[in-house]
């Protein structure tokens, strides 16, 4: 595969030199020759993903649309994602590195909830993911996720492609980013129910629809509480 006509092994290595310089910028990818920076824009997928912690659960919605630069390669891609029985992903970036993350992360956490016999919390999901993260930033998955779930309290976590963990209330990553969170910005509260959380999920990502390009074709939702996780699809 290639980007802008350079292979990924070159675009990668691009990203290496850069970080190994400390000229690499997370937000927007080598800023190094400029060839590389158009391969980066034309190489990352767009989307919009939200993630909503309320008072008794957590929320996490995206788009699926896929594209590669101004082609549209999918309109049924899921970027939604159960790791655990009580933590769940959503992402935007390559799906590929996310669908591989993911599977890693699962065998991790389940083959440590058989060894503790202990339901692993969200904090140390997020935990291990970024540390699998980080172990690839020479050659970083590109990718950005918000993980939620239900640990003592419902919480959600971001991370970016090398790793960097923040916990929130509310998160949105990916092209419609922007737009998503001034809607989830005006609507939100600690004390809203799993009904409003959903909807408020659902207004911001069909807000960043209508003015991203790069996200649309339906929703995917993903519910989690202390009754387990519900997936759900939204046509628009």
């Amino acid at each position: 595969m290639k980007a802008k006509g350079y292979p990924l092994s070159q675009f990668r290595q691009a990203c290496t030199d850069e970080i190994d310089s400390g000229t690499t910028s997370k937000r927007t990818g080598p800023r190094g020759p400029p060839e590389f920076s158009m391969a980066y824009e034309q190489f990352m997928p767009g989307a919009t993903a939200v993630g909503i912690a309320y008072k008794d659960g957590v929320v996490l919605g995206a788009e699926r649309r896929i594209t590669l630069g101004n082609f549209v390669r999918s309109k049924s891609g899921k970027k939604v994602f159960r790791i655990t029985d009580s933590v769940g992903a959503v992402c935007a970036g390559m799906v590929s590195d996310m669908q591989n993350l993911v599977r890693e992360v699962a065998v991790y956490s389940k083959l440590k909830e058989l060894e503790t016999r202990k339901t692993l919390k969200p904090n140390s999901v997020a935990k291990l993911m970024s540390t699998l993260m980080f172990q690839n930033r020479y050659a970083p998955l590109l990718t950005q996720v918000i993980l939620g779930g239900m640990g003592n309290k419902p919480v959600v976590y971001v991370l970016d492609p090398l790793g960097s963990v923040i916990s929130d209330q509310y998160a949105t990553v990916g092209t419609g980013e922007e737009t998503a969170i001034g809607v989830v910005e005006a609507g939100y509260s600690p004390t809203m129910t799993q009904k409003e959380a959903r909807d408020l999920a659902i207004s911001a990502i069909k807000a960043a629809i209508a003015r991203d390009a790069m996200s649309g074709n339906g929703i995917d939702i993903l519910t989690i509480d202390e009754s387990g996780i519900r997936e759900e699809g939204v046509d628009l």
